[in-house]
């Protein structure tokens, strides 16, 4: 499917809110309600939107730290550590990179004393780096022009 000019609007509506109604944002790009919906659907069909999801603000459910978390994994724990990272309620988001480290992770935690706990279970798997978020600079920043390969 190739993405022109209204998909790439539909898609930052989307992005903005995602449950605004196909007639808001059919107001907003300039065609009708039920193209919208095709558009979408097409869209969704292809797997250029991929899910739809409530974003939660984890310092009202008690997570009052934020933090990223680098591992550098020692040798054969890598794939362990993969399996294990899905049963960590604290981790948020995981990636595995390029560099001296192996795994980034997006963690939430109620308190300092939670963070030693979590850091203490991950240092079987490897070196860990912790860097304690502030603030946010971006926040989920949305498509604003299309990619052009």
């Amino acid at each position: 499917m190739k993405l022109d000019d209204i998909n790439w609007s539909i898609l930052h509506c989307l992005q903005q809110n995602a449950r605004q109604t196909n007639t808001e944002i059919a107001r907003k790009v300039g065609i009708s309600s039920p193209a919208v919906s095709e558009r979408i659907r097409k869209m969704e069909d292809m797997g250029v939107i991929e899910n739809y999801y409530a974003k939660v603000s984890y310092s009202e459910t008690g997570h009052q730290l934020k933090a990223m978390i680098t591992l550098r994994a020692f040798m054969g724990k890598l794939k362990p550590f993969i399996h294990k990272v899905t049963s960590f309620n604290e981790v948020i988001n995981c990636y595995r990179i390029t560099g001296n480290e192996n795994i980034i992770m997006e963690v939430v935690l109620n308190n300092q004393k939670h963070l030693e706990q979590f850091i203490d279970q991950l240092i079987t798997y490897g070196e860990t780096s912790t860097h304690i978020i502030l603030s946010n600079v971006i926040e989920n920043n949305p498509i604003v022009e299309r990619i052009n390969l």
